[in-house]
């Protein structure tokens, strides 16, 4: 998976291609920059919705729920852990019935 650009260089992008004059296209920014068009487009949308002016998941909804989902993730895997030791533990003799001797 290739490294995604480094925030301060897309919101740079972006406020380059939001401030250009009539002129310049992105395609030109794009060029200046060294990356794709497409991907100066794909930032220009999520800025508009960051700002609130389109509908759509906002970049702070987005991380909050990568994060929420990896948390998720996490539980489960503990409580699947927590399950198995629980079943291992149910079929484990008790310590009083071990240790017990008739005379």
């Amino acid at each position: 998976m290739p490294q995604p650009y480094p925030k301060e260089f897309r919101d740079n992008v972006v406020r380059v291609a939001l401030n250009r004059d009539e002129k310049t296209t992105i395609a030109q920014i794009a060029k200046d920059f060294g990356i794709h068009e497409g991907t100066i487009n794909k930032w220009l949308r999520q800025a508009d919705i960051d700002a609130g002016n389109k509908p759509g998941k906002t970049t702070d909804e987005s991380t909050e729920l990568r994060e929420l989902r990896r948390r998720t993730r996490l539980l489960e895997q503990e409580n699947e852990v927590l399950r198995r030791a629980a079943a291992y533990l149910s079929q484990a003799k008790p310590a009083d019935q071990l240790c017990s001797t008739r005379s």
